[in-house]
């Protein structure tokens, strides 16, 4: 089994820095932080660096080509928000350290010819990832929840959680935001059994609710987190909500972003995101959504800012997808990058932020083996040039990326 000790650099363990120069990885953990370089172990030269947990988004949808975008910025886990890449799907991705790990919710609770379905072209299958399953999946296809009804709701959780969820997602969403008024959503009744179900099985659970009203039905079910954030601007009365519910928010503003009108063109033109996107993919990112042309970015960036100040937890996201325009505006792992920019700009420390990619995700998540730099943990890391704990784009400084102890980029 070899020994690898990455010297020199600054370590962020995912809460702060910690004021020590090594860390050494053996096989896929890492056995030390600090203290002396092993006399067996190769050295990896990170002088001038800054070494992080590899970084989490905690809002995708995803296949094997994705997955490999994302460890290529540096985003060592995904979480898949609607897809999949269930745990009984997913083998051959845990063991391959040339993409991301992921996570999945399997299939969200949402009516028939509900949210997403307007999203698509009617020849789109949102089923099949593009290139085909990740990782060769094999037996069932995946579980569909039946949300037609609170009994039918209670009934699809054991089977989403025996089909592999690692989570649960509802979808609330008439489909105002998207263009399209007037889709079938969830009603109280049937959330509310939907989440009481999933906590009698001891399930995590998520919602999707781009409006305040679709969020205080979310919180109102007893709802573990929101995986958007509303479009609207915040009004006291909902950052007190959130807040005293002890729900965490993943804002994915670049995706409200996306929703109004905004394109990844800036982020695009990085030299250091340009060199690792492909022509659809870079096509992608710089198109958007553009269905809530009305909205203002700043409401979002203000509702962030209320929120970290209300002492939510928040978490990087960003609800990226695959690369065709019409989901445009996001790129698998650059996003992240941009998400980052985001909580800095309106008002987050680095470190702050950085804690949102890291171990505040793992946490949320009870991803106990990963997001921080730790004697035991999984060797998922980030070396990139620079101090990202004082200059947040920094971490697009790509030096090396580890998944498992495997190293990815020199």
């Amino acid at each position: 089994m070899s020994t690898t000790a990455i010297t020199g650099a600054q370590v962020f363990d995912g809460e702060k820095p910690l004021g020590v120069t090594t860390v050494v990885i053996e096989g896929d953990r890492i056995i030390q932080v600090g203290g002396g370089v092993p006399t067996e172990a190769e050295v990896f030269d990170g002088a001038g660096a800054t070494l992080l947990p590899g970084l989490i988004d905690a809002h995708v949808h995803t296949d094997h080509a994705s997955l490999a975008l994302a460890l290529k910025f540096g985003v060592t886990t995904e979480l898949e928000m609607q897809g999949v890449n269930t745990r009984d799907r997913r083998g051959a991705i845990s063991e391959d350290d040339s993409v991301a790990d992921v996570r999945s919710s399997g299939f969200a609770l949402t009516p028939p010819g509900g949210h997403p379905s307007e999203l698509f072209p009617k020849d789109f299958n949102p089923g099949k990832p593009a290139g085909g399953e990740a990782g060769g999946h094999q037996g069932e296809p995946p579980y569909h929840p039946d949300a037609t009804s609170p009994e039918a709701a209670a009934a699809s959780i054991p089977q989403l959680l025996a089909h592999g969820s690692d989570y649960i997602k509802f979808m609330i969403d008439d489909g105002s935001v998207e263009g399209h008024p007037g889709l079938p959503m969830l009603d109280q009744a049937t959330l509310n059994a939907g989440v009481a179900a999933a906590k009698k099985h001891g399930a995590l659970t998520v919602a999707h609710a781009l409006t305040i009203d679709a969020t205080r039905m979310a919180i109102t079910a007893g709802i573990d987190g929101l995986v958007h954030l509303f479009v609207e601007p915040a009004t006291a009365e909902i950052i007190t909500m959130i807040k005293d519910a002890g729900v965490f928010i993943v804002p994915c503003s670049v995706l409200n972003a996306s929703m109004m009108g905004i394109t990844g063109d800036q982020l695009a033109d990085d030299p250091r995101v340009a060199s690792r996107l492909d022509t659809d993919w870079d096509a992608t990112l710089r198109s958007c959504f553009g269905h809530y042309p009305q909205g203002k970015l700043q409401d979002v960036l203000d509702s962030v800012k209320a929120l970290a100040e209300a002492g939510v937890d928040l978490l990087v996201g960003t609800d990226v997808s695959r690369p065709m325009p019409f989901l445009g505006g996001l790129a698998h792992g650059a996003s992240v990058h941009q998400e980052l920019q985001h909580l800095v700009q309106v008002g987050l420390t680095p470190t702050a932020a950085l804690r949102a990619a890291t171990a505040t995700t793992a946490r949320r998540f009870n991803l106990s083996d990963r997001g921080r730099i730790a004697e035991g943990l999984r060797a998922d890391l980030l070396l990139v040039d620079g101090d990202p704990t004082t200059a947040i784009t920094d971490t697009l400084n790509t030096r090396a990326v580890w998944r498992r102890g495997t190293q990815l980029i020199a």
